[in-house]
């Protein structure tokens, strides 16, 4: 027996809800495990810090797999989105170009969203969550209070609805967002100096530069890229890590 499209899509949306959560404990827990390694004593007497980022992470998995999981659906059925499967559909360099548009539009939404955030209001409303994290840990990247996780779940289901992407494009911008949401939160950074310092730090960004938002509770609010902070005169340049890391 056919099952029904509602339950279709709520089955999808549960499905992606646990994909995304078990991406989260994965990635995050590496990242974590890789800390109490290279940096022993690092997150000591943070338990229960951690264990609040986690319940939040989790909540925030929901909210971002759900919509995730509808869209799968449509596009799996209905060809919903422009996510698609054939590399002779578009010219092959459009992959690397859809990936960076990705990430720019996707790095945009954020600034933008973010700095909105700080507004005292929306701060204290919903934003203060992700700041209780005092220092922020490996487990902390989607540590959101629902009303900003789900301002973050909209971005990349709008962007696949307009911007032709490659399904393997596609994993490769939500790699980098896992990746680069986790590591610019576990108090170390794990790019080498050259990298950070050198001209690709002036705009990229890494643990080092998120680290100075969660120090001062304004500026550096990019995600991927410096580029909205310097042109808005919100970048505040590098964070420290030695009084934590011993480095």
């Amino acid at each position: 027996m056919a099952k029904s499209p509602i339950l279709a899509v709520l089955l999808s949306a549960l499905a992606m809800t646990l994909i995304v959560g078990v991406r989260y404990l994965i990635t995050s827990g590496a990242f974590a495990w890789a800390t109490r390694v290279k940096h022993q004593g690092l997150y000591a007497g943070m338990d229960r810090q951690m264990r609040a980022e986690i319940r939040w992470s989790l909540l925030s998995a929901g909210i971002y797999g759900a919509p995730a999981g509808v869209l799968a659906w449509g596009w799996q059925h209905h060809g919903w989105t422009r996510v698609y499967e054939d590399w002779n559909a578009y010219p092959l360099w459009l992959t690397p170009l859809s990936v960076l548009a990705y990430l720019i539009l996707h790095d945009t939404w954020f600034y933008w969203t973010h700095r909105w955030m700080h507004i005292p209001v929306l701060f204290r409303a919903a934003h203060a969550v992700h700041h209780d994290s005092r220092p922020p840990t490996a487990w902390a990247a989607m540590s959101f209070h629902p009303w900003e996780a789900l301002s973050g779940a909209v971005v990349i289901p709008a962007l696949v609805l307009f911007i032709p992407i490659h399904v393997s494009g596609l994993a490769v911008v939500l790699t980098i967002m896992t990746i680069m949401g986790v590591g610019n939160h576990m108090g170390w950074e794990m790019f080498p100096r050259w990298l950070v310092h050198g001209p690709a730090g002036r705009w990229l960004i890494t643990a080092t530069h998120h680290q100075k938002h969660h120090d001062a509770y304004r500026g550096n609010y990019g995600l991927y890229f410096r580029f909205w902070d310097r042109l808005c005169g919100t970048d505040l340049g590098l964070g420290e890590f030695r009084a934590r890391t011993g480095q």
